[in-house]
């Protein structure tokens, strides 16, 4: 019976040994036992070329929006264009009813000739009078007043025509054209409705969408940042030399031609603390719209950036830190600071890293400041950081 006891306790030792000892085989940055250095996978940060894309909400409107009021009272009577319609510039979008002005025209020409007849009338009495005056018929103060009667029908003459000039334009107003070309909006009234000057909606807009401002916004340090290095002295000339951005459009299909960043504002918003800007866009094809959003991407080019996984990195307080492997192969938490851009699982360091250093990349939350490892080289892990062209970063 102790024969048998001691067997068994003989068994369990040795199976607590075998189970220590497959612990302390396994990788993934496990320590082993007591005073055995754990494994961990290592990488060597390299500098390599890449292009970065940020994208920045945009809203857009044609280089040119116009809205179409009447400058008369009156009733629609037809609207020649639709809703959504590509009309010229002169071309004639709504006529209104002109029945009265008609009558108000024909009325201020009917006025003219009375006051033309008027006139007349006193031409002749003036040059009757004058001879009577020179051979003292009679007195010069009949000829004053055949004078002043000639002046009065002249005077009653022009604005009998001012009045029939602008009865004329008042039925003008009543065909009311594009003043440029562009894309029709919204009808707001139909046929019928009674509209003047005062409508507090216009009877449409037209909007020139031959090329397409996208404004957008970002913050101080992100615009000194896109403006630094650029040449040129002042803002205009530098903004002159920035590369072309693209148009992400709302279904987050590339729109197919480049845009130029041409306006930043004057002023920072002290409320959001951002700039303004203004991108424009080609729209030959007319596929974009005035009031449409999407995204505007903007390049940044690093000739040489540190590119490491974000698993190799941990938080504490919003910043960034990665483990360094240090002298004696014990690893140092290093603040980093990183590049927003749009590398998925990845991060550009700005600064903390230089190339050749060594980085933990698996295991870090079993590792504190001064933990002794046994780093082992992962080859994927250095070309993780080529997952992206070293020009071009994927949509």
């Amino acid at each position: 019976m102790k024969t048998i006891m001691q067997f068994r306790n003989l068994t369990f030792i040795l199976s607590l040994f075998v189970a220590f000892s497959c612990s302390n085989k396994q990788g993934g940055g496990q320590a082993g036992m007591a005073g055995q250095v754990g494994e961990y996978k290592v990488m060597t940060v390299k500098e390599d070329s890449i292009t970065l894309y940020k994208d920045y909400p945009t809203t857009m409107q044609g280089i040119q929006t116009v809205e179409i009021r009447p400058k008369i009272a009156g009733y629609i009577e037809t609207i020649l264009v639709d809703e959504g319609d590509y009309v010229k510039k002169g071309q004639i979008l709504f006529r209104l009813n002109s029945n009265d002005l008609m009558a108000t025209v024909r009325s201020a020409e009917a006025q003219v000739k009375v006051a033309e007849a008027n006139l007349a009338t006193a031409k002749i009495d003036l040059e009757k009078t004058r001879p009577l005056v020179d051979k003292d018929i009679i007195s010069k103060f009949e000829l004053q007043s055949a004078e002043s009667a000639y002046r009065s029908s002249e005077a009653q003459l022009a604005q009998a025509k001012a009045s029939l000039a602008n009865a004329k334009a008042s039925l003008e107003y009543t065909v009311i054209t594009s003043p440029t070309t562009g894309l029709i909006g919204n009808f707001p009234y139909r046929v019928g409705s009674l509209v003047s000057s005062a409508i507090t909606q216009p009877l449409t807009t037209i909007s020139n969408t031959s090329s397409i401002y996208a404004y957008f916004s970002m913050n101080e340090k992100e615009f000194l940042t896109l403006i630094e290095g650029l040449s040129g002295k002042t803002l205009q000339e530098k903004l002159a030399h920035m590369p072309e951005v693209s148009l992400i459009m709302a279904d987050n299909n590339k729109f197919g031609h480049p845009g130029k960043i041409e306006t930043a504002s004057g002023l920072v918003d002290q409320e959001t603390g951002s700039v303004n800007m203004r991108a424009t866009f080609p729209n030959p094809e007319g596929i974009l719209r005035s009031g449409g959003s999407g995204s505007v991407r903007i390049p940044q080019h690093l000739a040489s950036a540190i590119i490491i996984p974000q698993s190799a990195t941990y938080d504490l307080q919003e910043k960034h830190f990665v483990y360094v492997v240090g002298e004696g192969n014990k690893v140092k938490n290093t603040e980093i600071e990183v590049i927003a851009g749009n590398l998925k699982k990845m991060y550009v360091v700005s600064s903390g890293l230089k190339q050749g250093d060594q980085i933990v990349i698996e295991g870090i939350s079993s590792l504190r400041d001064g933990t002794p490892i046994n780093p082992k080289v992962d080859e994927a892990g250095n070309q993780s950081q080529q997952e992206v062209p070293a020009n071009k970063v994927k949509n």
